[in-house]
């Protein structure tokens, strides 16, 4: 019986989407016990956690939601590039469905943040 993960992969492979991303995509949809759906979840978390944790964003920043817009935006660009055979319709569609997957988790969560905290602080500039 095949996986959901490898039936996902080989209909990738089926649509004639060979390029060096799609093919990373289908090597890490065969890895990890995950739904196409799900990974964009956990990219949009993980971009998120990078802009507050690593780029110091104030949780309730709605800034801190930028890095995971761009990344899920290139994203659809390579999958808008490479999936040719279905009409283009169906590709926006998918496509719009995968940014709202990418980004609704963090956005809501900077919304929720700022519900909560309110606005974050004006950075302050350094006497020098």
């Amino acid at each position: 019986m095949q996986s959901a993960a490898s039936a996902v992969a080989t209909l990738l492979a089926a649509a004639g989407m060979r390029s060096d991303y799609q093919l990373l995509k289908r090597q890490i949809l065969e890895v990890l016990p995950l739904s196409k759906d799900a990974i964009h979840i956990y990219i949009g978390v993980a971009c998120l956690g990078v802009s507050i944790f690593v780029l110091r964003m104030a949780p309730s920043a709605w800034r801190a939601l930028l890095l995971g817009f761009v990344a899920s935006l290139v994203m659809e660009g390579l999958d808008l590039r490479d999936n040719v055979r279905y009409p283009m319709t169906v590709r926006l569609i998918e496509s719009a469905r995968d940014l709202l997957n990418t980004n609704l988790s963090p956005f809501l969560f900077v919304f929720v943040t700022r519900l909560r905290l309110g606005r974050p602080a004006p950075a302050r500039k350094k006497k020098g």
